[in-house]
């Protein structure tokens, strides 16, 4: 029987949504194919998570529990599901397109000798074979690639993928594994930054602000309507460069691709390279005084006027409405 394997990465005992996505789109996708599912987690405490993967949709979860695997490796963790590959076989393998997935897919994918598709916003299976669809040139065009070899490997981008329906009543099947986790290189100490704030790329809101913001003392105004909304902050490569907030913010061609529900641009005018990391976005809100701004092409909703305020106004009403709702 055909198999998909994914992998699942899992930060601080908790899944991440993105590696929940690539099973619900595997599940999907093994109906076409005639495949079963299985997913790939690599650290101490998986065991824990196992029944969470399960439920949505994967059939059985490959266990590298090495406590030697806590802190991410490239190395190491290439070799484990270099090894998962080499042991199972499977026609496809996905891989989320986070920052982890970035940086171990490649690897995995030299190691193996398979095609690797990165970054894909749509997969289908036409005569038995996978064929997915990922931007190209800063978002300008998309193109259908197909593999030639097996296994077929992609990254899938996280928010576009949406999860399937939960089944808890799935049993779960383990299967134990263990690999060589030396490394060259290891993590010593992890220094987190912007506590408390949501992940841009797990995020379904995200506000950003632009130089339209004039300076980093009214940056106050983004986080409020963030906080407001329950949105995640972001910013362009402008506010960036110039220092206001730190580079993890940003969203565009150099910094974070995301695709959330909703994304409100303040006072961005909408430069080409900001447009390719969030014009995936459903739904797209523009508040800009420039009524030539490139972001008005893109946005769905566009409101012409002084974000000093609108946004204050936007702030209290949003706050008004989740008191409503309690």
């Amino acid at each position: 029987m055909a198999l998909i394997l994914t992998f699942a990465e899992a930060r601080d005992g908790r899944l991440r949504r993105a590696s929940l996505e690539v099973v619900s789109e595997a599940r999907r996708l093994a109906a076409a194919l005639g495949a079963s599912v299985e997913t790939v987690l690599i650290g101490p405490g998986g065991e824990a998570l196992a029944g969470e993967l399960i439920a949505q949709g994967a059939d059985r979860v490959r266990l590298f529990d090495d406590p030697a695997l806590a802190a991410y490796a490239t190395e190491s963790y290439a070799r484990a599901l270099a090894q998962a590959i080499a042991d199972t076989k499977p026609s496809v393998v996905l891989v989320p397109f986070t920052a982890m997935g970035k940086d171990v897919a490649p690897r995995v994918a030299a190691r193996v000798g398979a095609g690797l598709a990165s970054d894909c916003v749509a997969l289908e299976v036409k005569d038995g074979r996978l064929q997915a669809r990922r931007p190209m040139y800063a978002g300008k065009a998309y193109a259908t690639v197909e593999w030639t070899g097996e296994p077929q490997m992609a990254t899938l981008r996280p928010n576009v993928f949406p999860l399937g329906a939960r089944d808890a009543a799935r049993p779960v099947e383990l299967v134990r594994a263990s690999v060589d986790a030396s490394a060259r290189a290891r993590v010593t100490a992890t220094t987190a930054t912007a506590q408390g704030r949501l992940p841009l790329s797990e995020a379904q809101i995200i506000v950003s602000g632009g130089r339209g913001l004039k300076g980093p003392e009214n940056f106050h105004l983004v986080e409020s309507l963030a906080e407001a909304l329950g949105a995640a902050v972001g910013a362009s490569r402008a506010v960036v460069d110039a220092g206001w907030v730190d580079h993890q913010l940003q969203v565009g061609q150099t910094g974070r691709t995301v695709s959330p529900s909703l994304y409100v641009a303040c006072g961005i005018s909408g430069a080409i390279q900001h447009l390719a990391g969030m014009s995936t976005a459903r739904c797209i809100v523009a508040i800009n005084k420039d009524p030539d701004a490139p972001i008005f092409k893109v946005a769905d909703y566009g409101v012409l006027g002084d974000l000093f305020e609108i946004l204050p106004r936007l702030t209290e009403a949003a706050k008004a409405h989740r008191s409503a709702r309690g």
